[in-house]
């Protein structure tokens, strides 16, 4: 499978993974569907301006899933890159997509920052371990970061220094 960075022309195709995305995992994103679903298409190709979305597509052309990249906008944590948005298709697990996409990701992460930040539920175990494969290591915990129908979640925080 090819991993690339999607370009505004994505847009209808990344609506529709993202919106997946948060419709069958809910707790494991910030942002809920109702959020997004609303969204005109223009604010997806916005997005995919703004911020570096890598996308895993399958044989057939579809993406099966994605990893958003985007620099802290601040001054002073310019150097700090966070990526966000995992998802990967059912179907497609356990072929190591993740970790490509990790990798597409990190490697454009290096000509911009040096250290790179991501969040993980800590219930989701197999992500973990994927992002400390990849070298990410835990640095803390956001309490009750997120509530999904009335369940709170522990979000892991982890980061990476990129050389």
């Amino acid at each position: 499978m090819a991993i690339r960075r999607l370009a505004p022309r994505d847009a209808d195709a990344f609506r529709a993974l993202r919106l997946e995305a948060l419709r069958v995992v809910p707790s494991a994103f910030g942002r809920a569907f109702e959020e997004e679903a609303g969204k005109p298409l223009s604010w997806f190709g916005e997005t995919l301006e703004r911020c570096a979305i890598f996308a895993a597509a399958d044989a057939a052309g579809g993406f099966c899933g994605m990893l958003g990249y985007q620099r802290d906008s601040m001054l002073k944590r310019a150097h700090i890159g966070h990526l966000w948005g995992m998802y990967v298709r059912h179907a497609a697990r356990r072929q190591g997509l993740g970790a490509a996409l990790i990798g597409a990701a990190i490697a454009h992460a290096r000509s911009e920052v040096s250290v790179l930040q991501i969040m993980v539920g800590e219930g989701n175990s197999a992500a973990r371990r994927l992002y400390e494969r990849a070298g990410f290591t835990l640095y803390g915990t956001e309490l009750a970061s997120l509530r999904v129908e009335g369940v709170e979640t522990v979000t892991l925080l982890m980061a990476m220094t990129l050389d």
